[in-house]
């Protein structure tokens, strides 16, 4: 008969614990250290040029492909997103401006999730008053959801050249029990170093929109329409995924009898980049032995489906336990 294993003691087990808190505690500090060398070698106090979501983005992906153990991937997710925003924050202030109009608690999740509680998070009802915020302080940034449309086409203030843009898809990483899925675009004033062009999002005005140029478009590019009386027309926000050309798309529009009035670019973002539910399940099994790795699904050389025309029901998050604070100026 086989004797069994011996366990070690639970005091070494807890030693064991206490000395990788410790190992990770010095390695943050480490950190801190080399961004303050990062900061000197920049030489910049210029709020919010810190900001990479491409970098960013590419920091989450390594993240899934490596992640196994029992630890649950959304814990290893918050840990690092809280870790990335924070030292961010630390090279160069900036404030979260978060429109709270398509339901606070979901908004303040993704907020919360994506950049911690260091970097202050301002609430406002309605896109306008994010825009506007962001357009008055360069190096903060705004969140507005994907299917926003209750405050119109938002999405033309981002038409000027000097306007702010889209340069984010949140969340980095999407799956369908995300803790903080909500999808939002982050808006802000670009870094030349922090634009991403995967997807290029072209804020586009059309005459003639009916069901026919809406259903061309669904086989074409996800996108979110806004009704304009004039002309029978719409403005749409379209997300153009690298490899679809552009004249693609308006010559779809234009087969469909909808006539272009004009294509301007609101911004841009990394490719999405999803993880099954079955992905997560075998992920935890790797330590049972039976040799599955969680993978992650990037959006590449295939076109992103699924036109909205209008705002899909707002998402359902844990939210906050306490009373919502004044979301015309909540400092969390």
């Amino acid at each position: 008969m086989t004797a069994p294993t011996e366990q070690p003691p639970l005091a070494l087990l807890r030693s064991e614990i206490d000395r990788i808190d410790e190992a990770m505690h010095r390695l943050l500090m480490e950190r801190g250290e080399i961004i303050s060398r990062l900061i000197a070698v920049k030489r910049t106090s210029e709020s919010g040029s810190a900001f990479r979501p491409a970098r960013e983005a590419d920091m989450m992906r390594r993240l899934v492909e490596r992640h196994g153990g029992i630890l649950p991937l959304d814990t290893a997710e918050s840990i690092w997103r809280v870790i990335i925003a924070t030292f961010t924050y630390v090279q160069a202030p900036f404030s979260v401006h978060a429109d709270f109009s398509a339901g606070e608690p979901a908004m303040r999740d993704c907020a919360r999730f994506h950049f911690g509680f260091t970097v202050p998070l301002v609430g406002h009802l309605g896109p306008a008053g994010v825009l506007s915020a962001i357009a008055a302080s360069p190096g903060d940034l705004g969140l507005v959801a994907v299917t926003e449309t209750g405050g119109g086409a938002w999405w033309t203030a981002l038409e000027p050249q000097d306007a702010p843009k889209i340069i984010a898809r949140l969340p980095f990483v999407e799956r369908g029990d995300h803790p903080a899925g909500l999808p939002v675009f982050a808006i802000a004033r670009p870094h030349p170093d922090a634009v991403v062009n995967d997807v290029k999002m072209w804020s586009v005005r059309v005459a003639g929109w009916g069901p026919a140029p809406a259903q061309a478009l669904a086989g074409l590019a996800e996108a979110v329409a806004v009704p304009d009386r004039g002309f029978d027309g719409a403005a749409l926000l379209i997300a153009v995924p690298e490899g679809v050309p552009l004249d693609d798309v308006t010559g779809a529009l234009v087969a469909a009898g909808a006539s272009v009035r004009s294509c301007t670019l609101a911004g841009s973002h990394a490719s999405r980049y999803r993880v099954s539910p079955d992905a997560r399940r075998a992920n935890r099994s790797v330590d049972q032995g039976l040799g599955h790795k969680e993978t992650g699904h990037r959006e590449t050389g295939h076109r992103e489906t699924g036109h909205r025309e209008t705002g899909e029901p707002g998402h359902k998050g844990p939210g906050d336990s306490g009373p919502e604070q004044n979301p015309s100026r909540s400092h969390a």
